[in-house]
């Protein structure tokens, strides 16, 4: 029984330590144009200089109802934290009053435009930040959030200010069909992770698009995952239908969405072999 005791006291005191690693997330604002755009950052203890990360959320926004940020998202803020990375949210609809965007159809936030502007406002503000390493920032996106990253690092709109450009670039699941339809090509490395079931964001556009751009652009890597749909990362989401969906590859509005461990472990083992080139 004391043996016992001792091993249950020896596995807390474990977790205690693993959680008092994981620093509480920061909230911060950047000045914009007409907009303080509002983002949440995952830092290290130390003072570095760390390398870093601007995340780009979903349609459906960063944060729930009660003003916490997703689930999803502060999972990937803290597993890159642990590694090192100090990683910034933009908040680009909570920022402008809006809420979840993925059954609007005509979005007022667009990721070709407004998203790609927050990315790059969120790198300069931690370009300049003394614990951070200028050199090493990069980009990471999801859905929405992965199409405005394909946009933010083609050549077209390459970074004209005399600052750090974005080191790499990680996708998961964008809507790759009009970026392939104007010959996408990206100016830096860029790994895109997609599942091959996604009725949301056609597999099948972002491996033409890719193809399309081999020969003039940077190095791109595409992995498709068989079975997976989109939120395949997610951790613990059964399987479900989504109905009502705008902009999405299935004409009818239904999508499905949930986890595939066999795809989230090979894209969280990618995503930190990628990063750390």
């Amino acid at each position: 029984m004391r043996r016992l005791i001792l091993m249950a006291a020896a596995i807390v005191l474990t977790m205690t330590a693993a959680q008092a690693q994981i620093r509480a997330p920061e909230q911060i604002e950047i000045p914009l144009n007409d907009v303080r755009l509002r983002a949440t950052l995952f830092k290290p203890d130390g003072t570095g200089p760390f390398p870093a990360i601007i995340a780009l959320h979903g349609c459906e926004g960063l944060k729930d109802g009660a003003g916490e940020i997703l689930p999803q998202y502060r999972e990937w803020g803290e597993r890159l934290q642990r590694l090192g990375y100090a990683v910034l949210f933009p908040d680009s609809f909570g920022s402008r009053g809006h809420g979840s965007q993925c059954r609007v159809r005509e979005r007022p936030i667009r990721a070709s435009r407004t998203r790609m502007g927050d990315a790059n406002a969120a790198r300069r503000w931690m370009q300049v930040q003394q614990w951070s390493n200028a050199e090493r920032v990069s980009l990471v996106g999801w859905s929405h959030g992965a199409t405005a990253a394909l946009y933010t690092i083609r050549r077209r709109a390459e970074v004209r200010d005399g600052t750090p450009d974005f080191r790499s670039a990680i996708a998961f699941y964008p809507s790759c069909k009009r970026l392939g339809l104007t010959a996408w090509s990206g100016r830096v490395p860029t790994l895109i992770l997609i599942g091959k079931a996604d009725d949301w964001a056609a597999a099948t556009s972002c491996e033409q698009m890719v193809a399309g751009a081999r020969g003039r652009s940077a190095q791109v890597q595409i992995s498709v995952y068989p079975g997976a749909y989109h939120h395949f990362d997610r951790s613990n989401e059964p399987l479900h239908e989504l109905t009502g969906i705008a902009n999405s590859a299935s004409p009818n509005g239904r999508v499905h969405v949930g986890t595939n461990l066999a795809a989230r472990d090979d894209s969280i083992r990618r995503v930190q072999e990628f990063l750390a080139r």
